[in-house]
């Protein structure tokens, strides 16, 4: 039973992180649409959702963090700690029990959203929105996604994919 719950504490954590980054993304987006674009705006904005859709979405999430989060979620259901559970958005997300090149690999990745976030926030309008319409493109795809992964995962037998324990 301990598990079940700190698999919820961890897809719900998960949940409300990528989900605030939606709502809020979505705000700062839409405001691109309160300024008069020319023909290369909308090209960009074609440009982003398509490139953001791509590789974030389906490259980052749907081939790659989605399957491995949800192997996780099912491992954590079946093998709690204190502090898997305590932590388990931050296990699920392959932050620490995982193995050392997919923790560099997740770490390095962290810290490049950061960056990524802190210089398209200098950014002004509509340029930013822009590239927070076609991010928040690759959320929602990512989010879909791990819904996906998740339900599989759990109820259906043969999921193959790998949790990187160590």
């Amino acid at each position: 039973m301990l598990g079940y719950i700190a698999v919820l504490w961890g897809i719900t954590g998960i949940g409300l992180l990528i989900g605030s980054a939606i709502y809020r993304l979505s705000a700062i987006g839409l405001e691109t649409f309160n300024y008069s674009l020319d023909w290369y705006h909308w090209a960009a904005l074609a440009f982003s959702i398509a490139f953001m859709g791509f590789a974030e979405g389906y490259r980052g999430f749907q081939q790659a963090w989605s399957p491995r989060v949800a192997a996780r979620l099912l491992f954590l259901s079946q093998n709690v700690s204190p502090v898997r559970f305590l932590l388990a958005p931050l296990f699920c997300m392959g932050f620490f029990d995982i193995v050392k090149r997919r923790m560099i690999v997740t770490y390095c990745l962290t810290s490049g959203i950061i960056l990524m976030v802190l210089l398209v926030h200098q950014l002004d309008q509509p340029w930013r929105g822009i590239v927070d319409i076609g991010v928040v493109t690759g959320l929602v795809w990512g989010m879909t996604s791990l819904a996906i992964f998740t339900v599989q995962a759990f109820f259906t037998q043969g999921f193959q994919h790998s949790p990187e324990m160590p």
